[in-house]
């Protein structure tokens, strides 16, 4: 069979969802190696670390692509991190990036 679904197609449209990660997810590289994977599949938005020990941020892109950084963003992390959980909210379909690129915030 042929059509459908084998398209990578920009008419699919871009998405921005909101995260924070828990776990030992501070000091450990965690927000460089976050840009790194973002940067790599053409993500943009930002990521930094709370005051209560968990590292937050937005990501933004194709839905594709974002459910991929989701996905490792709850699984894989930083080499010496160790991920207890992830959480995404206030996902919502958007017309345009926000942001020009992946950003690590202070």
């Amino acid at each position: 069979g042929s059509g459908g679904a084998g398209a990578m197609a920009e008419g699919e449209g871009l998405v921005s969802v909101d995260y924070e990660v828990f776990g030992r997810v501070q000091g450990v590289f965690f927000r460089k190696y976050t840009q790194g994977e973002a940067k790599r599949l053409g993500l943009v938005g930002w990521v930094q670390n709370t005051s209560h020990g968990t590292v937050q941020g937005r990501i933004q892109g194709p839905p594709a692509r974002v459910r991929e950084l989701q996905e490792w963003l709850r699984k894989v992390g930083s080499p010496q991190s160790r991920i207890s959980q992830a959480e995404f909210s206030n996902e919502k379909k958007i017309t345009a990036l926000e942001h020009k690129d992946f950003q690590i915030l202070k």
